[in-house]
């Protein structure tokens, strides 16, 4: 399916904009997984997760624009060399289902032939973004953190009760 969706390079001055987007977007997905809002004190995309995922010397910032020059969604990778990150992947609230988020990906993937092995994660909860990185996408679960498999690499930022699935795609 065609979108006509274009990956602009994220500039400084968009960067509020963008963030304050993805966050509703992931704010959005995130609605429905608990019983009670008013007591969520848990942020869904904490804003240092946000800029650590910017400050990587490797760190690649896209908002993707539809023929209008709107954004509607974007994303953040890392690349190093042979192996990727897809740090964030987000389509703006009100214009998922379209296949912009497809679109996201593949022009992504079009952009960096040289990436061997891509890896992103999920919270276990997700179910959109398991169906979308799994059947839309082409990655496969290689791990599930939980209480009883912590990831050693984010002791302190993730609550194990919660559950992250971490996918891996191999391009080659």
């Amino acid at each position: 399916m065609e979108t006509g969706i274009r990956l602009i390079r994220l500039t400084e001055e968009r960067i509020i904009g963008f963030k304050e987007e993805m966050q509703e977007a992931f704010d959005s997905g995130f609605k429905g997984h608990i019983k009670d809002d008013s007591e969520n004190q848990w942020q869904v995309l904490p804003d240092k997760d946000f800029y650590q995922a910017l400050q990587s010397d490797s760190a690649e910032a896209y908002e993707a624009t539809d023929a209008d020059g709107q954004r509607v969604g974007g994303a953040i990778i890392t690349v190093d060399n042979a192996k990727g990150e897809l740090a964030f992947l987000y389509v703006k609230s009100g214009v998922q289902s379209k296949g912009i988020g497809q679109s996201i990906w593949r022009t992504i993937e079009a952009m960096h032939p040289e990436v061997e092995v891509w890896e992103t994660c999920t919270p276990y909860f997700d179910r959109r973004n398991i169906h979308f990185y799994i059947n839309c996408c082409g990655f496969h679960a290689i791990e599930f953190f939980n209480a009883h498999h912590r990831d050693p690499n984010m002791p302190e930022q993730f609550d194990p009760s919660d559950g992250l699935f971490v996918f891996e795609k191999r391009m080659k």
